[in-house]
């Protein structure tokens, strides 16, 4: 079954409710009308009814089967105000709460906080901090998980070679217990995928064949990831080679478990990160999805402002699947 095929079994019929903010955008509108039709989720669009009506109607999208929720004009607004002062915990005022839940990103964050959506999808007309913020504030990171990282699926051919990079989009440079909380992370986003997790740590060394501060990380980590989750197959430090070439495994690491079979590359520094998985999507013909928030008690997902509707459409798809992690 192909991925997408798969994510959709999972979520098909459960009234998953996917809080879209930038209800006005084009692409927006003709993704969540796909996603309606399929009953594959409940969108729920933020913004004014008029602004969103007209947007829709312009792309020939029938707005009367969708929940609009215009913040202006919210019946449960002073709940809300309540509860987004409760949760920054003496970080904003009444006053303060008011101005800022007019911004739809968290507006829609605290829907999904005080459990009247499931997951939120922005980033099409929004920068990621914008999309990010509110949810590291309000809805903030699993127990055990200090940061929020972004993983990228990688597709590849009709026969569905996939694997997971880690991490792409948020950690500049991580510490070895935070590279840690991503490699666990990480397997448990290789898991929605129906994908073994083979966690490889990734370095420009294999096993002691080079010496350095960003080695000695790489191998801390790598002992973090096992103590932290001992029934996950996680190796490291390994080259890229090693990891993935079986050949090159038996030469370099031929007691590994992980090395030459590898489904879950976890990079140590974000700039690896991107620069790989940019070299698998633009030289290897990868497709790459995502980023895809790991980490958060509820899903969010950050779009790319470059992103289509079949984007969006993938990407709500994930994010409607992570809500049955959680």
């Amino acid at each position: 079954m192909e991925l997408f095929d798969s994510l959709k079994f999972k979520v098909i019929r459960r009234n998953i409710k996917i809080v879209f903010p930038e209800a006005t955008d084009p692409r927006i509108l003709g993704a969540a009308a796909r996603l309606k039709a399929e009953e594959l989720m409940e969108p729920i669009l933020i913004g004014k009814q008029e602004a969103i009506v007209e947007a829709a109607h312009a792309r020939g999208i029938k707005t009367s089967n969708f929940t609009i929720i215009d913040p202006d004009n919210y019946d449960g607004w002073e709940e809300m105000v309540t509860a987004f002062v409760e949760r920054r915990n003496g970080k904003v005022t009444d006053e303060d709460a008011r101005k800022i839940l007019k911004d739809v990103n968290y507006f829609g964050t605290m829907l999904t906080y005080m459990g009247l959506a499931d997951g939120m999808v922005s980033g099409a007309i929004h920068s990621t901090g914008d999309t990010v913020r509110p949810a590291l504030q309000i809805i903030k990171t699993k127990p055990g998980v200090s940061r929020t990282s972004g993983a990228m699926i990688m597709v590849r051919g009709r026969d569905q070679e996939k694997y997971i990079f880690a991490d792409c989009a948020i950690n500049v440079n991580p510490t070895a217990q935070e590279l840690a909380e991503i490699a666990v992370d990480s397997a448990k986003t290789a898991e929605l995928f129906d994908i073994e997790p083979k966690v490889a740590m990734m370095s420009f060394s294999t096993k002691g064949s080079a010496k350095a501060p960003e080695v000695d990380k790489v191998v801390e980590a790598t002992k973090i990831a096992k103590s932290l989750a001992p029934e996950l197959e996680i190796d490291g430090e390994l080259q890229f080679d090693a990891s993935y070439v079986a050949s090159v495994a038996q030469l370099k690491a031929p007691n590994s478990s992980v090395a030459g079979q590898a489904t879950v590359f976890v990079f140590p520094e974000l700039q690896s990160g991107n620069i790989g998985y940019k070299i698998a999507q633009r030289l290897g013909n990868f497709e790459a999805i995502g980023p895809i928030l790991q980490g958060l008690n509820k899903p969010v997902s950050d779009l790319s402002r470059g992103a289509n509707e079949e984007d969006i459409y993938k990407l709500s798809i994930i994010t409607a699947a992570q809500t049955l992690m959680n």
